[in-house]
């Protein structure tokens, strides 16, 4: 974070201050300490008192000054001084410069109403198009369409967006037909997720990683048997995973029976995999940008193979393995524990892939393509 690097401490430290932390005492949680304001540390216009002057008002009065040799001291009007005294110490209480700084910015913010909140019939109409699972664009067109003459009908899709993220949105209930999905969003979101400008992202992993760009074909090039293509099906609550990898040309299947999800587990399990290829039929990997590829230099090692990464949330650069991770889902289901799956059962979900005939090559097997090539002590150049 820059603005944590500019008052010199930590990411962690930022981070904390900008969405408030958790207080700990004997490894039980004691508190919560809320973010900044963002107002209160915003620069305003000099014509308000700043907390500086809040806290020299209340040094002066505590001297005994006076109102006026108070105002004088800071360069201000006596009616400044009085009214600020009247607003952040009344009841007699003391005056006390800080929190007169938050209760004073506190009536600085504004609450803008949004046009749905003052509209009950275009909130209703909102709400029955979200009700049927329609998305923000779709309804954004819709109320044109249905509103040619009412320009007070008509929401941007952002606007829509905006009234489903708002904390106790109206128009957030379940779909009558889907009603285990509170959001009617199709992405299953209630917030908005947070992004990132490209150029400040941080890598991924810390050793250099080569990029699909980097990689000596296209992605529609398939004239080149031995380029694998590869990503982890996962499991129930994240516990579980299976490794997929397909051969770009044949199509040829083959899964990895992984104990746990990480980087040593799919190190060990490729090295076994794939030790069995000739250097013809193993020529490179490309992989999503997943952590479990975080020992990607030395798979290469291992391999004798360079491993490529897609760019983030870019699946269409694997699409062989895309497709088959869909059609693995018939055989192990999203929401399951795929550590219950043995290598054996693996292994026969794979040979029967492998086996079945694809329109892609002509109604031939991906086994029979890469049964050729194997036979082959110099693989020839297939065709798509």
């Amino acid at each position: 974070m820059a603005a944590a690097r500019e008052v010199g401490v930590s990411r962690t430290t930022g981070h904390g201050w900008s969405r408030g932390y958790k207080t700990y005492r004997h490894g039980q949680v004691t508190g919560f300490v809320p973010a900044l304001d963002r107002l209160a540390v915003r620069e305003v216009s000099a014509r308000f008192l700043s907390q500086d002057e809040r806290i020299q008002v209340a040094d002066l009065r505590r001297a005994g000054l006076s109102i006026r040799q108070v105002a004088g001291r800071l360069g201000r009007a006596p009616s400044t001084v009085c009214r600020e005294l009247r607003r952040n110490a009344a009841g007699g209480r003391q005056y006390r410069p800080f929190e007169a700084h938050r209760r004073a910015t506190a009536r600085r913010a504004r609450h803008h109403r949004r046009r749905m909140e003052t509209s009950p019939v275009l909130r209703a109409t909102v709400g029955e198009f979200l009700a049927m699972r329609w998305s923000p664009q779709q309804i954004s067109r819709q109320l044109r369409q249905r509103f040619p003459a009412e320009p007070g009908m008509w929401l941007c899709h952002e606007s829509i967006y905006q009234a489903v993220y708002q904390p106790g949105s109206l128009v957030i209930r379940p779909s009558p037909l889907a009603p285990d999905r509170r959001s009617p969003l199709r992405t299953g979101r209630d917030h908005r997720r947070a992004h990132q400008r490209g150029d400040r992202r941080r890598p991924r992993f810390e050793q250099p990683m080569l990029t699909i760009h980097q990689r000596p074909f296209q992605p529609a090039d398939r004239t080149q048997a031995g380029h694998w293509e590869g990503d982890l099906i996962i499991g129930r609550d994240q516990g579980s995973a299976i490794g997929t990898l397909v051969e770009r040309q044949t199509r040829m299947v083959r899964l990895l029976h992984l104990p746990r999800r990480d980087g040593a587990a799919l190190h060990y399990a490729l090295a076994a995999r794939m030790a069995d290829l000739p250097a013809a039929l193993l020529r490179s990997i490309t992989w999503d940008q997943g952590t479990e590829m975080a020992r990607h230099r030395t798979i290469t090692r291992s391999l004798g193979v360079p491993v490529y990464f897609c760019d983030s949330h870019s699946p269409w650069q694997r699409g062989s393995n895309e497709n088959v991770n869909g059609l693995l889902r018939d055989y192990f289901p999203k929401g399951t524990d795929l550590s219950a799956h043995s290598p054996e059962h693996l292994l026969a979900v794979e040979n029967e892939l492998n086996y079945r005939p694809r329109r892609i090559l002509g109604d031939r097997a991906p086994a029979e393509l890469y049964a050729a090539l194997l036979a082959s002590e110099n693989p020839p150049v297939l065709r798509r």
